[in-house]
């Protein structure tokens, strides 16, 4: 199959879909799920990423895509340990013999895919590697279609898919969240980070809502909330939920944007009395 080129418009593709991904309401109790296991095997993650300088996050939201985050399986495909891979790239890894550590596997299968430490793991770099593993049949032969690889859940993908290998079909709808909506959620949740995305400097917002751990009752201070929202999303290595409730997240990336918390957030009292 053709190789895609990350140029400076995909780039800026991939950075506006990230910055204005929303999962499905329907889909987010599924979502939070699946990133707390995903989480919960954080270092099993981080030993095979540290050892080959890619991020856990990579690799994690792969291991839920090509095995449904099960341990039994290769990460190349989500083939059963105990035999070398038989499913496309078949007869991995080529040395060793099976059944094959969680961990071995998931090595030789990023290596295949020539990941590592000079991998470009900024945010459009980090979504790019996730869709060139997956293939770009949908970006070459469909494209009206955004990949459900990266997409499915959120506002970005709605139907279309292969139902088979060359078997398309317009009305099929994936059942499997996609990578690039699991990597913003755990940004959300400052799981994770992304190489090109420093805290940003200090800068005067444009409104100022009061803290509230629950939606307000008011509809038009809800549309203020998710305003603010909306806009702490544009700068770099902030990611918030877009949800209308101004919380611990939403104070703190208003705190790192301007310098400080939304009123009435506990911790300006703290900082106050210390």
């Amino acid at each position: 199959m053709a190789r895609i080129a990350l140029t400076s418009a995909l780039r800026g593709e991939y950075e506006h879909l990230f910055n204005s991904c929303q999962i499905r309401p329907a889909k987010a109790g599924e979502v939070e799920a699946l990133i707390d296991k995903l989480n919960g095997n954080r270092p099993r993650y981080q030993q095979v990423g540290q050892a080959l300088g890619i991020p856990w996050g990579f690799i994690a939201v792969v291991h839920n895509m090509e095995s449904g985050q099960s341990f039994s399986g290769h990460l190349h495909n989500g083939d059963p340990l105990t035999a070398r891979t038989v499913q496309v790239p078949a007869g991995r890894p080529k040395t060793g013999n099976p059944p094959f550590p969680w961990e071995e596997s998931a090595e030789d299968a990023l290596l295949l895919k020539k990941l590592g430490a000079m991998t470009d793991w900024s945010l459009a770099g980090t979504l790019y590697q996730l869709e060139l593993y997956n293939g770009f049949g949908y970006r070459l032969h469909h494209p009206h279609v955004l990949t459900p690889y990266l997409w499915s859940y959120c506002n970005h993908y709605s139907s279309g898919k292969y139902v088979a290998d060359g078997t398309w079909s317009d009305s099929a709808v994936s059942k499997q969240c996609g990578a690039a909506v699991l990597l913003r959620r755990m940004a959300e949740r400052g799981l994770v980070e992304f190489a090109d995305q420093p805290k940003p400097e200090a800068a005067t917002g444009p409104l100022v809502v009061a803290y509230s751990m629950s939606a307000c009752a008011d509809p038009l201070e809800t549309r203020r909330v998710e305003a603010l929202q909306g806009w702490l999303n544009t700068f770099p290595g902030i990611f918030v939920k877009v949800d209308g409730i101004p919380g611990k997240r939403t104070s703190e990336a208003y705190q790192r944007v301007t310098g400080g918390y939304l009123p009435g957030d506990p911790r300006v009292r703290q900082r106050i009395a210390a």
